[in-house]
């Protein structure tokens, strides 16, 4: 970054001393979208297009830098996928600026999560619902098709494309965690505590993992189940049980069903 070369030292409340620098050559940063472990996501203008994109600006770290790179390897197993059909964000390319990995996306309207905090936590109707759920099955389909699994698919991995449009398209975004299926390992936690697989089911993970997690955020969706972070980092569960399990597997197929 031209005004810091440390990301590891970024706060919103100094972002102001970001906007007008440039990343790389040609993008200049207008906005902040985000932040995580990995640095933050500013948006940008491409100076060569005059158009607006995310920009994953990932700190220098050592493992920060390792999770970079395996998420560049994931990105381009998927360029063969057409990112509209297959409801995945569309990925630029990278560049390096200043040791820091920077991935190039598509610029998206806002997360789920934040479309249905926007609406005071009212959930989903079912008509509304069930193309989006029809959506999130797409998804992880073309990317097994690859031979690749996200492994961390929830709310806030789930951008809508545009708000405003009827009805809702959305994408999956965030390979960070993603990884090919041949790698994935017999109970070894690697989605979010509310999506996750319970290992008491006994089932192959590889094959229920997807519909969990799709079912999880049903369930959280219309019945406003407690999956904000704030309860779940005050008040872990203590297990899921079968019951819970096929809950969630009922509630999915049957908003597939209606």
């Amino acid at each position: 970054l031209n005004k810091s070369e440390n990301t590891s030292s970024f706060l919103p409340s100094d972002f102001d001393n970001f906007k007008g620098t440039m990343l790389g050559k040609f993008y200049k940063v207008e906005a902040l979208l985000g932040e995580g472990c990995f640095g933050f996501v500013p948006k940008c203008l491409d100076t060569k297009t005059n158009k607006s994109v995310a920009m994953k600006v990932n700190k220098n770290h050592p493992e920060i830098l390792q999770q970079a790179k395996s998420e560049i390897f994931i990105l381009e197993q998927l360029r063969c996928l057409d990112p509209d059909s297959c409801n995945i964000i569309k990925w630029n390319g990278f560049f390096i600026d200043r040791e820091h990995v920077c991935l190039n996306f598509e610029l998206l309207d806002q997360s789920l999560y934040d479309y249905i905090q926007d609406r005071n936590y009212q959930g989903l109707p079912v008509s509304e619902l069930r193309p989006i759920l029809y959506q999130l099955a797409n998804a992880p389909s073309h990317l097994s098709s690859r031979g690749i699994a996200h492994t961390d698919l929830k709310p806030d991995n789930v951008m809508i494309v545009d708000r405003n449009q009827s009805p809702i398209k959305v994408k999956v975004i965030d390979f960070g965690l993603a990884c090919p299926v041949s790698t994935l390992a017999p109970h070894v936690s690697v989605q979010s505590l509310w999506y996750r697989v319970p290992d008491s089911c006994g089932a192959g993970r590889r094959a229920a993992a997807l519909p969990w997690s799709n079912g999880s955020m049903v369930v959280w969706w219309l019945a406003l189940l407690p999956h904000s972070k704030n309860v779940l980092l005050s008040n872990p569960p203590s297990g899921h049980g079968p019951s819970v399990w096929r809950l969630q597997m009922v509630v999915c197929f049957s908003v597939l069903a209606l």
